[in-house]
């Protein structure tokens, strides 16, 4: 078994809490890097060791979120609590772990439960206990299907772990504010709740906090939820930290206060990334990355953008592409970035031999929006993102107009107003493809 960090008393009492008869629902809330999963792990296999039924199960948003996050977990996970008695396998074509423990053989199944309809995975079964890291990133019929499959345990136990959502998410609303008020009424309910943040973390150093919270604008949403681990709403402009910092003057290159745009005399990357539209505008950027003593930073040089309905003409595919290969010119770049499902267009870009020089097709954009979003208000915050002033006007008009969705926000769903957001659209795909995560 892997050795872990000193527990502070705030965790050794959820884990204790955890295993007592008294309670069967255990729940970890709070901010990112909190140590809720490695402390539900510890009580979880605590809970297997000693427990009379042989089905289990783990779970995450998909198959492979509860192995990376339960069976895994860098090393600290159940491979590691079960070393020397477990084994990866197949129970009745389910992904598991046979486990050998003082009490018999347990099987720990592994399931997804992050869509409408995984629920049917788990339908039928007896489970004597479930873990699902992430809970509330996981379908509401999965999760609520869960409750049913343990009803018939010798030992009931359910732990959950989650990072904050808005405060109607249906999470809180449907199942843990029920319990939370069931808890309140009822004598002996055995709800074990417990909230956390990055401080609770004693594995992590003083420095490491540090740079964790630097990257982070306090005013943001992402600041109150990561690092508070508060439920927020999102709600006003989206990337509030966007300012004159994240600008530049075209035509000045990089100077040593790290102000100024890329310096095109030394080594570089360039991208180009595209959020397809024919009635809508259609919005192409250029991005360059340098990295100039040790530091990298992105610059937004240029843009392409057309309005069909500002011009009054929509365009073909041919004639986009035509116009792509007119702004893009003949310089070297790396890939062009491009929404899955604009696949007609793909097709006019490939006759141009308008895709990446090192690969032999285009680059399909990751398109999730929340973690699209956090990434580039993390870029912008520590300022590692900059926009020219003069070449990419549309874009600058788009980032105070770009606005959470209010409407949305009062059914518990996260969103942005499906406006003004056609290059914001475009920047978010190539940093969820390309940049994909930043540490301070």
């Amino acid at each position: 078994m892997s050795e872990y960090a000193p527990f502070n008393q705030k965790q050794s009492d959820y884990i204790r809490n955890c295993l007592r008869d008294e309670y069967w629902l255990s729940v970890a809330e709070g901010g990112k890097r909190a140590s809720k999963n490695i402390i539900n792990i510890i009580a979880w296999c605590t809970i297997i060791d000693n427990h009379p039924d042989k089905l289990h199960l783990a779970a995450g948003v998909s198959v492979a979120t509860a192995k990376l996050n339960i069976i895994d977990s860098d090393g600290f996970g159940v491979l590691s609590y079960f070393k020397g008695r477990c084994r990866q396998g197949k129970y009745q074509d389910k992904d598991a772990v046979i486990v050998q423990t003082p009490l018999g053989e347990k099987v720990i199944l592994i399931s997804g439960g992050g869509k409408n309809g995984d629920e049917r995975f788990v339908k039928g079964l007896t489970l004597g206990s479930v873990y699902i890291s992430e809970v509330n990133e996981c379908a509401q019929p999965f999760v609520k299907e869960i409750f049913d499959r343990t009803l018939s345990s010798s030992r009931r136990k359910i732990l959950f772990d989650l990072n904050p959502k808005a405060e109607l998410h249906w999470f809180y609303t449907e199942i843990l504010n029920v319990h939370q008020d069931n808890n309140l009424k009822i004598k002996n309910y055995g709800l074990n709740y417990e909230h956390f943040t990055i401080a609770d973390n004693l594995s992590l150093s003083d420095e490491k906090i540090r740079k964790a919270l630097i990257s982070y604008d306090k005013k943001s949403v992402w600041y109150q939820r990561d690092i508070l681990g508060l439920r927020k709403n999102a709600e006003g402009v989206i990337y509030s930290g966007f300012c004159i910092d994240n600008q530049y003057e075209d035509g000045i290159e990089w100077r040593e206060d790290g102000s100024g745009g890329p310096n095109l005399s030394l080594y570089y990357t360039r991208w180009y990334t595209i959020d397809y539209g024919t009635i809508n505008p259609f919005a192409c950027l250029e991005i360059i990355e340098q990295t100039i003593e040790r530091v990298t930073r992105y610059y937004v040089a240029d843009e392409f953008y057309y309005d069909s309905k500002k011009h009054n003409k929509q365009k073909t595919d041919a004639e986009y592409a035509d116009d792509l290969k007119v702004f893009i010119g003949d310089g070297r770049y790396s890939g062009i970035i491009i929404d899955p499902s604009a696949a007609s267009f793909k097709a006019e870009l490939r006759k141009r031999s308008l895709k990446a020089r090192e690969a032999d097709e285009l680059i399909n954009a990751d398109n999730e929006v929340l973690n699209g979003i956090r990434l580039v208000s993390t870029l912008l915050h520590v300022v590692k993102l900059l926009v020219n002033k003069t070449r990419c006007p549309n874009l600058l008009k788009e980032f105070p107009a770009y606005i959470w969705n209010a409407k949305s926000a009062e059914r518990g769903v996260e969103e942005p107003v499906k406006e003004n957001d056609h290059c914001l659209d475009a920047l978010r795909y190539w940093a969820k493809t390309i940049v994909k995560y930043f540490k301070a």
